[in-house]
């Protein structure tokens, strides 16, 4: 069974320019493609985006609730593949003669 360890990253909040993208649709496209493929090149394979609350302290006595988008990024541990280490055994001689008693 693979087990995995998870990255999330705020998702981006404004556009990326770059030669030949025109409009802000395009440059928040060009922002988040930027980052998934910058994440894939490490071996994080994506998995979803969620929209998450997250409370934050207002003055000295107050909180709000503030919605954060995150992306959610997975790649199967390799501290499973380094800690496991097979038993090698020796296979048994076989001969054709009876012990001596």
């Amino acid at each position: 069974m693979s087990t995995y360890q998870y990255c999330v990253v705020p998702a981006p909040t404004k556009g990326l320019k770059a030669k030949g993208i025109k409009g802000q649709e395009a440059r928040f496209s060009n922002a988040l493609e930027d980052l998934m493929n910058r994440m894939g090149n490490d071996g994080w394979e994506f998995q979803r985006a969620e929209t998450l609350p997250s409370t934050e302290r207002v003055g000295l006595t107050g909180s709000t609730t503030e919605w954060r988008n995150v992306l959610v990024f997975r790649k199967p541990r390799i501290d499973n593949i380094v800690a496991f280490s097979p038993e090698v055994f020796i296979a048994p001689i076989t001969t054709d003669e009876e012990p001596e008693l």
